[in-house]
């Protein structure tokens, strides 16, 4: 039976081997693997990407990231992620091609693999983790979300998911805490806590966003999702590629990047002005323009600890669950030092 590693690399006409796979990483999502190997890393020449792997900072062609996606795959979503990076390349945005298989399609099903898993495959990126503080990168950021949004306007197909747009209702919490309570889950209580303070607090912030700055952008902008490179920054992760208000997509960028609840106000209007001298069309108004921070943090929460709990999925996914229900309730996002940062960056757009 062909290894996982000899599987993907003929789906993807790689060349010939021998191929190896190493885990590299896991996120909520998939597990990324390393693909190695001595194939002539082309490829099958069908991709509408950059065929020079070196100007993205890429390696010698003989690596590749692989992308397992451990909970199913949305065919849908995964050509809106192509057709985005494939034209924010157009604008200079330096990304990982996603590479398409022999069928010309973006996600493979390794259908002869246990559990047949999805999988996508993009180049190796080499590269150092993007540092928030460097103030270069900052403005990096600003730049590189405005040019997304200028070209994202008017091209939103359809509203933006609920993920962005919508928070667990007060019953939705209730059902989980009691079934994190009967099993005895370490963190039951401080969930509960949670659920009686912050959420309810949070949750009076989201709400569903006009049509009016809708715009299709990259979804998951974060420090976590650049590396640089031999040649500058480089933009990760696209998978949730799709339409969201600018105006939200911007505060949220502005949260995470400029430190979170113990945010630098200088780094924020940095950021805040690079957008706005690059002609990105949204500002902050407020709280309300964090609506989208605050649904992602409590979806992201709620999901997590329905994972932790869930029978049907493997052990080793629900310890990974547990641990980042831990480590996001202590990282969620505090009203208090949110409001402060919205009045900073609502200063700044005035001026």
């Amino acid at each position: 039976m062909q290894s996982a590693a000899d599987l993907i690399a003929d789906t993807y006409a790689l060349g010939a081997g021998p191929w190896t796979m190493t885990p590299v990483t896991r996120g909520a999502l998939g597990q990324i693997w390393k693909l190695s190997g001595n194939g002539n890393g082309t490829g099958n020449g069908n991709g509408n990407g950059n065929e020079n792997r070196n100007e993205n900072g890429t390696g010698n062609g003989s690596s590749w990231a692989v992308k397992e996606l451990l909970f199913g795959c949305d065919e849908r979503q995964v050509d809106q992620e192509a057709a985005l990076r494939n034209a924010a390349e157009k604008l200079g945005i330096s990304s990982p091609r996603l590479m398409p298989n022999r069928d010309d399609a973006y996600v493979s099903r390794l259908t002869s693999s246990p559990g047949g898993s999805y999988v996508k495959l993009y180049d190796w990126i080499d590269g150092t983790p993007a540092d928030p503080c460097e103030p270069e990168l900052l403005s990096w950021c600003g730049r590189t979300l405005a040019m997304l949004h200028r070209a994202g306007e008017g091209a939103a197909a359809g509203a933006p998911s609920a993920w962005y747009e919508q928070c667990p209702q007060d019953a939705d919490w209730e059902k989980l805490h009691k079934e994190t309570r009967r099993l005895g889950i370490p963190w039951a209580d401080a969930l509960g806590r949670f659920i009686a303070t912050s959420a309810a607090e949070l949750a009076q912030y989201v709400t569903p966003s006009g049509a009016g700055d809708l715009v299709t952008s990259h979804l998951d902008m974060q420090p976590q999702n650049v590396l640089v490179g031999p040649a500058g920054p480089v933009l990760l992760d696209w998978d949730n590629a799709g339409p969201v208000s600018a105006e939200r997509e911007l505060a949220r960028a502005v949260y995470v990047w400029a430190g979170g609840n113990d945010f630098r106000a200088d780094s924020a209007r940095r950021l805040a002005r690079a957008y706005l001298d690059a002609g990105g069309p949204a500002a902050i108004k407020g709280l309300d323009s964090f609506s989208m921070l605050f649904a992602t943090a409590l979806n992201y929460v709620h999901v997590q600890a329905e994972c932790a709990v869930d029978p049907t999925v493997t052990a080793a996914q629900r310890e990974f669950a547990s641990g980042q229900v831990v480590t996001s309730l202590r990282t969620l996002p505090d009203l208090a030092a949110v409001s402060r940062l919205a009045d900073a960056l609502e200063a700044e757009c005035r001026s």
